[in-house]
């Protein structure tokens, strides 16, 4: 401030102290900040900005990014990111026991364990541009198909990457891993086969543009410096030492933007990053977020997912715009499977009253009655089977088979392969062989 009577006032008076704290609940920009605030008199919202900004810079802790031109990199903790903080602590860990992997509903847990990392993989694909819907998506890759298009190889390309992040166990991370992360998000996308897996070049331009009008939103490092600051990156990833200490769930959302501000690549560089703040929660003990599509939180609103990004770069590089939003994305993302779990709840008392007398059906032919249950539309095959509750196809046919002759399923011919649709009047037969004393129909 250069104005030392001016910055006191500030500091004194309690209706700037009150719009401060306000201001910092969701940690508003100024482009928020300036429309919201209603200054006291004897002050300007150009003044209490100024001093709201002296305060986040003064509480804010620095970590190992820094701008080419030498700004670092900062982030606060204001009350709204440890109140989130807390809760994903929480639900996270000692809450969720239907989803345990001891848990006996093991087809539930499975069910939802591969659709979760189905819409894990199609929304992260939505958000870089490609076109197609959920339901196309889990289709394509329930069925065990080849993509068509650019926009489905795009969401297979994820969806083996997400598998693949648990093979990465403990291993610390290394520039050679980030690679082969990129080249298998992007195989068979780029225009330039040769792009795959290895950093842009000096030659290789790459901007972020506003799609609306074309503007140049960010202009990422020097082709030339990535090596060096790739391999900061990564030692980052693989700090363990207590001081200073960083959250890992903070550590990992800091990773997902840092890779992001670098832009190494010449594509799939907002995928490659989203896999790294999985890769990262993963290793750190929160086996949950196989259960969790953060990207579908994120693709709720795909603008404030962007501005974070760029609050963070107009603001003197604060970090904490980009990790308030990541962090209210995964709340968002654990309420829904927080929701999803009570109903499955109530479903589950559903499914004992009417499945009671069906002791000769296993828990994978359980799900599937009950899935047709709700959806009598639904078409099963040996490979959609299969690939749900991740069994062999001998399994699948003889689970598809059984219930054929349980007269749960009909069977039908599709050219040259088999496929299964729910019996007509399933729950009447359901109910009938429920007071059979458990015989099938």
């Amino acid at each position: 401030m250069k104005h030392p009577k001016k910055f006191a006032d500030l500091t004194t008076s309690k209706e700037v102290l009150d719009i401060v704290e306000k201001a910092n609940t969701e940690y508003l920009p100024w482009d928020e900040f300036r429309y919201k605030v209603t200054p006291p008199q004897g002050f300007t919202v150009e003044d209490i900005w100024r001093f709201l900004r002296f305060r986040r810079i003064f509480g804010a802790r620095v970590f190992p990014l820094a701008s080419p031109d030498g700004q670092a990199f900062l982030y606060g903790m204001p009350d709204c990111i440890l109140r989130d903080l807390q809760f994903i602590e929480h639900y996270a860990g000692a809450q969720l026991e239907v989803l345990e992997p001891s848990s006996p509903d093991k087809a539930d847990r499975d069910r939802y364990l591969v659709n979760s990392l189905m819409q894990e993989a199609i929304t992260s694909s939505q958000l870089e541009g490609a076109a197609i819907t959920l339901e196309q998506g889990k289709a394509m890759l329930r069925a065990g198909r080849q993509p068509s298009n650019e926009s489905e190889r795009m969401v297979l390309n994820n969806y083996r990457t997400i598998l693949r992040l648990k093979e990465m166990g403990n291993a610390p991370l290394t520039v050679a891993m980030i690679h082969d992360l990129q080249r298998g998000i992007t195989e068979g996308t780029l225009d330039k086969p040769d792009a795959a897996g290895r950093f842009r070049r000096p030659d290789e331009v790459v901007r972020v543009y506003d799609e609306a009008d074309g503007t140049v939103l960010h202009v990422p490092p020097p082709a030339e410096f990535l090596p060096e600051r790739i391999q900061r990156l990564c030692d980052f990833a693989n700090d363990t030492s207590d001081s200073p200490f960083i959250h890992p769930i903070l550590r990992a959302v800091l990773l997902h933007f840092w890779l992001a501000y670098e832009h190494p690549y010449c594509d799939g560089n907002g995928r490659t990053a989203r896999a790294l703040f999985y890769w990262h929660m993963l290793r750190s003990g929160y086996w949950l977020m196989e259960f969790v599509s953060v990207s579908s939180a994120l693709l709720q609103a795909p603008a404030q997912y962007r501005n974070a990004f760029l609050y963070t770069e107009t603001d003197e590089g604060d970090t904490t715009y980009f990790v308030v939003y990541h962090l209210k994305a995964l709340r968002r993302a654990l309420e829904d499977l927080k929701a999803y779990i009570e109903r499955k709840q109530t479903e589950a008392a559903e499914m004992v009253h009417l499945l009671r007398g069906q002791r000769n059906l296993n828990h994978r032919q359980h799900a599937l009655v009950h899935h047709a249950l709700k959806h009598g539309g639904a078409v099963y095959t040996f490979r959609s089977h299969a690939t749900s509750h991740r069994v062999s196809l001998g399994t699948a046919r003889k689970d598809l088979f059984d219930l054929v002759k349980g007269g749960f399923l009909v069977q039908r011919r599709r050219g040259r392969e088999y496929v299964f649709i729910p019996a007509r009047n399933l729950t009447e037969k359901i109910r009938t062989a429920a007071q059979g004393k458990g015989k099938t129909p």
